[in-house]
């Protein structure tokens, strides 16, 4: 059976919400990291990883962010002690609210970083590298659909 994550890309500006996750976490204390977590077993229900990633920027940063939610990449890892994770990354724009160290056991520090400062920090994993990456480029995409753009070729 898999544990479920789920990370929020969230973007302000130019600049990416990350955090230095605290040294007490069991996966990857110290690093820089998006604001994430696990989900919650509730049984039927609908919209569960967008409610768990909002719930979860609220409990360890203080912030909301837009209703749209877009989808990012998927990654899974074993920790330490066998337990297998998919991680499920959502690009999010940030509404309201200051981030700051919430839950200090799981957040140490909050910043604001552009994505060339992510990728150059001595403390950015692999798979941030990637996930940055990957969320920048579609942040940067035209804000119309795919279908839109097909719809307006065709005539």
């Amino acid at each position: 059976m898999f544990f479920i994550n789920v990370e929020g890309a969230v973007y302000r500006g130019d600049k990416w919400l990350m955090i230095e996750r605290s040294h007490k976490e069991e996966h990857a204390g110290g690093m820089l990291s998006f604001v994430g977590g696990t989900v919650d077993q509730e049984g039927a229900s609908s919209n569960i990883l967008e409610r768990t990633l909002r719930r979860e920027l609220m409990e360890e940063v203080g912030i909301k962010v837009h209703e749209n939610m877009t989808y990012v990449r998927n990654t899974s890892f074993v920790l330490p002690d066998g337990r297998e994770v998919v991680d499920i990354v959502f690009l999010c724009e940030w509404q309201s609210g200051e981030p700051y160290p919430k839950s200090p056991d799981e957040v140490e520090a909050v910043h604001w970083m552009t994505t060339e400062e992510i990728i150059n920090h001595p403390r950015t994993e692999s798979y941030l590298h990637d996930n940055i990456s990957e969320a920048d480029r579609l942040r940067n995409l035209p804000k119309h659909s795919t279908n839109e753009q097909e719809t307006n070729r065709s005539r």
